[in-house]
């Protein structure tokens, strides 16, 4: 008698193997950067919402920072020094990476003086945020992957989604276990292998359609090869992201301003931007992409730093349609 034919079935374990809470001492650093720093500006770009598993903004003023470096999940705590620098905490495998790269995070490859206003709205924004700076992680999958979730849903949408998937397959991160952190405390994402082996019915549980997850997918399996963009000029990486179906120039641009410090990567494409880049510089609230490159011209090499600083202006145009409805992938 045959017997009964069983599926093959790949196990996949809720969560990585946690990297142990520890409250050894950390290594620590203090930086002194060459003028104005304004943390908050500067690190903002990587927080993807108010329960970010992997970042935390607190009241009294530090910052907290889980990710996964090349040497491993590292933790990184930031806060002003009384010396007016950056003193620098870092716990876990990636301590010393992320201690290597504290200059270039906070921004000291960026260049802002070589930006010139040609709109006074622009330069009244430069001269009220003199601490603002672009930041560099390079680190290409931690900006990519929540990139690709942002595609085309609302951000409440894509940050709920990150939040499931990193604290589901995540680890906990090293370091020491703050209450301030929440119930979930912080964590660090999935590597690309964990990524890969994500069911479907999970990635449908987080709210992410077929899609999306299949070009996270894609990108996870040749992770290396996206990481190396870190490296590249900002045309070579642009090009290297968008070998892969599914990443597209807004894509693209959101990483590489992360991860690359790229000061002259718009985001085209955009639902909100254009309208708000019209607004400011020309009083034109339905412009569209192509507008919104002609108005940035003048910015050519720095147009990410324009848009940074149009949106720190709050000169917003007043939303005059109903807000973008979360959809419900369940009745797709």
């Amino acid at each position: 008698m045959a017997g009964r034919f069983v599926p093959r079935t790949t196990a996949v374990p809720r969560r990585q193997a946690a990297v142990a809470q520890t409250s050894a001492a950390p290594l620590t650093r203090t930086w002194a950067p060459a003028g104005p720093l304004d943390l908050r500006l500067v690190l903002s770009p990587l927080r993807r919402g108010p329960a970010d598993p992997c970042f935390r903004a607190l009241r009294d003023g530090t910052f907290w920072r889980a990710t996964r470096t090349p040497a491993g999940p590292g933790t990184l705590r930031l806060c002003a020094a009384r010396d007016g620098g950056v003193a620098a905490a870092a716990w876990g495998p990636g301590a010393q990476w992320l201690l290597d790269g504290l200059p270039a995070l906070l921004g000291a490859e960026d260049t802002p003086e070589v930006f010139r206003p040609r709109h006074r709205l622009v330069a009244e924004t430069q001269r009220r945020r003199p601490g603002l700076r672009l930041l560099r992680t390079g680190l290409v999958m931690e900006s990519l992957i929540p990139s690709i979730l942002e595609q085309k849903v609302t951000t409440d949408e894509a940050y709920r989604a990150w939040r499931l998937l990193v604290r589901t397959y995540g680890t906990p991160a090293p370091g020491p276990a703050d209450a301030a952190f929440g119930a979930y405390g912080l964590h660090v994402m999935p590597d690309a292998r964990t990524w890969s082996l994500i069911p479907s019915w999970e990635w449908h549980r987080a709210g992410v359609d077929s899609k999306r997850s299949a070009t996270v997918l894609r990108a996870v399996r040749v992770a290396r090869r996206m990481e190396e963009a870190a490296s590249m000029e900002l045309p070579e990486a642009m090009a290297r992201l968008q070998l892969i179906p599914g990443i597209g120039p807004w894509t693209a641009a959101e990483t590489l301003q992360r991860s690359n410090g790229a000061a002259d990567a718009v985001t085209v494409g955009d639902y909100h931007l254009p309208g708000i880049v019209g607004h400011a510089l020309a009083g034109n609230r339905d412009a569209g992409d192509d507008e919104m490159l002609t108005l940035l011209e003048p910015y050519e090499g720095q147009r990410h730093r324009a848009t940074r600083l149009i949106l720190l202006s709050g000169h917003i145009p007043a939303r005059r349609a109903p807000r973008m409805t979360p959809g419900d992938i369940a009745r797709l």
